[in-house]
Parts: C-alpha cells; structure tokens; sequence
C-alpha cells in the first residue's frame, strides 16, 4: 500500500508563493498520474493539476499560468510550485495517486496540507 506524505502548506500572503511536496513512500512503476487536488471550506474535491507518466501535464483553469506541477523520480515526490498565491486558493491541498494495475485503477490519497492565502 503506497503511502502519500505532504509537506509544506503554510499562511501566504496574496501575490506571495509556496512550494508543495507530495513523497510517495516506494517507488512507482507503470503507467500512473499523481497529482494534487484541493478542497476549500464547504466546496468539493478539485483537481488542480497532475502529471503522467510521461510526464504530460494538466492543469486547473484558475491556476494556469500561477502554478507548475514536477516530479523528482529519484526521490519518489512530486512538487506543486504556487505562484501569485490569491485568497480564493485558500483551501487543503492533497496529494493523489492514480495507479493502473492490470486493468484496474486505484486511488491512494495523502492527509492533506492546509493553504491559507490571507493579508
């Protein structure tokens, strides 16, 4: 069972950045996306952005342009680099693993980390 660990949410500032980290605890092989969602105070589950495993990346339309997903291989994690922070990205970041096993996907999530956007 692969366990997701998130570091580095924190209170910004607007205009201000953060940089999260999502350390997966083995290695991932095959075909997957990880990625990272979100979900503000009486909101549902959002995806923000995710990477393949071709490294083909998607993103949010509301975090276009401010944030870039990457991942470090060797280290088994994936980052979120948030730029131009604005309150309405106040919300608990969480971090997710989508991994395809034969022809089934499974769904493995972190404890999320609170990011709090305020002046």
């Amino acid at each position: 069972q692969v366990q997701l660990m998130e570091f580095g949410g924190g209170l910004v500032q607007p205009g201000e950045s953060l940089k999260l980290s999502c350390v997966a605890s083995e290695t991932i092989f095959g075909i997957y996306f990880m990625g990272w969602y979100r979900q503000a105070p009486g909101k549902g589950r959002e995806l923000v952005a995710r990477i393949r495993t071709d490294s083909v990346s998607n993103y949010a339309d509301s975090v276009k342009g401010r944030f870039t997903i990457s991942r470090d291989n060797a280290k088994n994690t994936v980052y979120l680099q948030m730029n131009t922070l604005k309150p309405e990205d106040t919300a608990v970041y969480y971090c997710n693993l989508k991994h395809l096993s034969g022809s089934d996907w499974s769904d493995y999530w972190g404890q999320g980390t609170q990011v709090t956007v305020s002046a």
